[in-house]
């Protein structure tokens, strides 16, 4: 360990108020830690800036998984096994569900949290693109009251947000609307388990008579910010998918795209394979043949 415990305070007030209270009284001073899966990493290394931390795991509204006829919220610090195991997300949520199953190991899973992983804001998070193709929505609170964001909104840039210094995350909303759509993601990594994302896609597609009626596609790790190809989504809408409009997919994705070079792959790669990813599924939107 390159950090001294005794340079840090950690509280847990076990209630939501009070928690609040202490982010209101000392704006950015205090940390919210749930999980802890990134924190520690930090902390291990040395690299913790944030020397107040309040423990927000034993906080039973953030833990909760609610189900509505129309949507169902995700409790910030509901873990990645909680939402592996979770009927409604594995059966209408199927692209959060395996994103789920590909955030670390186990015991990453058992501890991780999603709202966590959303404050934490890498552009690498396997779980953000599930987010922006499902039209995720966050509920922000403070002292202040609750406030309500497309999760679209959120990330401004490389590891910033909208969350104000004095905000938690309290849950994460999703309408339940995407039943009848063709689900479609993948991964590409070192190796097949507990790796880094070198890109990440979540799509999402309907069609009608091989026309594409609506399609959603995110990339994670090609970025700053997680984003939706809002682009090239528009490029195909409305085609038959076709050689031809496989091409035109596969560039207007590499033209959306800022990937970088870095430890774990170079911006040419990640360009290459966002632009087959997004290919790929069309042509498997196309073999699915699920009509609106």
């Amino acid at each position: 360990m390159r950090a001294d415990p005794a340079e840090y305070r950690l509280v847990s007030p076990g209630n939501l108020q009070a928690v609040l209270s202490l982010l209101a009284g000392e704006p950015a001073q205090w940390l919210p830690i749930a999980g802890g899966t990134d924190v520690m990493v930090l902390y291990s290394a040395g690299k913790l800036s944030n020397r107040n931390l309040i423990n927000i795991w034993n906080i039973p509204e953030l833990r909760q998984i609610e189900v509505s006829p129309d949507r169902i919220r995700i409790g910030a610090a509901c873990t990645y096994t909680a939402l592996r195991s979770d009927d409604i997300v594995s059966r209408e949520f199927p692209l959060l569900a395996t994103a789920a199953s590909w955030t670390g190991g186990i015991a990453n899973q058992n501890r991780g949290t999603l709202g966590g992983n959303i404050a934490n804001a890498s552009p690498a998070a396997d779980s953000l693109p599930a987010l922006l193709v499902y039209d995720a929505e966050l509920t922000l609170i403070s002292v202040r009251g609750e406030r309500r964001l497309p999760y679209r909104h959120f990330h401004s840039s490389y590891k910033k947000t909208a969350l104000a210094a004095d905000e938690l995350i309290r849950d994460i909303s999703l309408p339940r609307r995407f039943a009848g759509y063709f689900s479609h993601t993948r991964k590409v990594g070192a190796r097949n388990a507990q790796a880094i994302s070198k890109v990440c896609l979540a799509a999402l597609g309907q069609i009608t008579n091989g026309t594409i009626r609506d399609v959603r596609l995110a990339l994670g790790s090609v970025a700053p910010v997680p984003f939706r190809l809002n682009e090239t989504e528009h490029a195909v809408a409305g085609k038959k998918i076709e050689p031809s409009l496989l091409e035109t997919a596969r560039k207007s994705a590499i033209s959306e795209i800022r990937p970088i070079d870095d430890i774990r792959s170079t911006a040419r790669y990640r360009a290459a394979v966002a632009g087959n990813l997004v290919a790929e599924f069309l042509e498997k939107l196309a073999a699915a043949g699920i009509d609106a």
